[in-house]
């Protein structure tokens, strides 16, 4: 192969990432918009029974916890815009990023036919996809600070709010399967709570320096702590638990990310 097709081949390659990237981000954007009731759709929180309303178990969000979705949307938008202009996909995100579009618009188009029970394999797939993105941005460090904010950032923060939605997400499913009474339902969540918590530590423990998945599981775990004290099912237990985990989680974040400033100092007086 000449050097001529070998640069053609490339380009060629470039530009199907590129576009795979964008016409998943169109995907995403559609599915988002059946989620809050466009085309014809049912907001979340009124789908499939209501399973995934606020008040419907002892691990979901209060509502504004939701309006993350915005933000997380608009990251989404940004990287998508910034990848036409990212040559090599160096960090290999293209990939894991799409899936997590597509498997996105997936779990919601399946709450909209209330098959919830369906939505917990798709919720841990996308959780899974993340991760693996999460992993592979920590092992490279971001090439600029545009990276770092609309790749690091966003694909953090989605990963923090996932690994909440998640632990939402079985709870519904396992309620509308009519799962028995275990007879402590309060501690079993402060159990969820705690693993969510741990999983925040670790997030912020590693990585290099970004704290958006940290912060996105502190958020949705503090708004449990809300649902759980102001509404119903009103549960001072969990959200005691809930509010315990959000501190830690974020007291973890300041000390790794203090640590990392100091080490940097060193290096460079070093």
């Amino acid at each position: 192969m000449t050097r001529t097709d070998s640069s053609s081949s490339t380009r060629r390659r470039t530009l199907a990432r590129r576009l795979a990237v964008t016409a998943s981000f169109v995907v995403a954007i559609v599915g988002s918009a059946i989620g809050v009731g466009a085309f014809g759709g049912v907001p979340i929180s009124e789908a499939a029974d209501g399973l995934l309303a606020t008040d419907a178990t002892l691990i979901a969000p209060a509502g504004p916890a939701f309006s993350i979705w915005t933000v997380i949307y608009a990251a989404l938008g940004a990287y998508t815009l910034w990848q036409w202009w990212d040559r090599t996909d160096e960090r290999r995100v293209a990939g894991p990023a799409i899936a997590s579009l597509l498997l996105n618009a997936a779990w919601i188009l399946l709450v909209q036919a209330g098959r919830v029970g369906l939505t917990v394999p798709v919720i841990v797939l996308l959780l899974a996809a993340l991760a693996v993105l999460f992993r592979r941005l920590s092992r490279a460090a971001a090439r600029g600070p545009l990276e770092l904010l609309v790749v690091d950032g966003t694909f953090g923060l989605y990963l923090g709010w996932v690994s909440v939605a998640t632990c939402a997400n079985i709870t519904a499913a396992l309620v509308g399967a009519g799962a028995p009474d275990l007879g402590h339902p309060e501690w079993l969540a402060v159990l969820v709570l705690v693993v969510a918590g741990l999983i925040g530590i670790a997030l912020a423990s590693s990585g290099r320096g970004a704290i958006a998945a940290p912060a996105g599981i502190t958020w949705g775990i503090a708004w449990i702590a809300v649902a759980r004290s102001t509404g119903e099912p009103h549960s001072p237990i969990t959200a005691t638990g809930a509010a315990i985990a959000a501190v830690v989680v974020g007291a973890a974040t300041v000390v790794a990310v203090v640590r990392r400033l100091r080490r940097s100092r060193s290096t460079v007086a070093g």
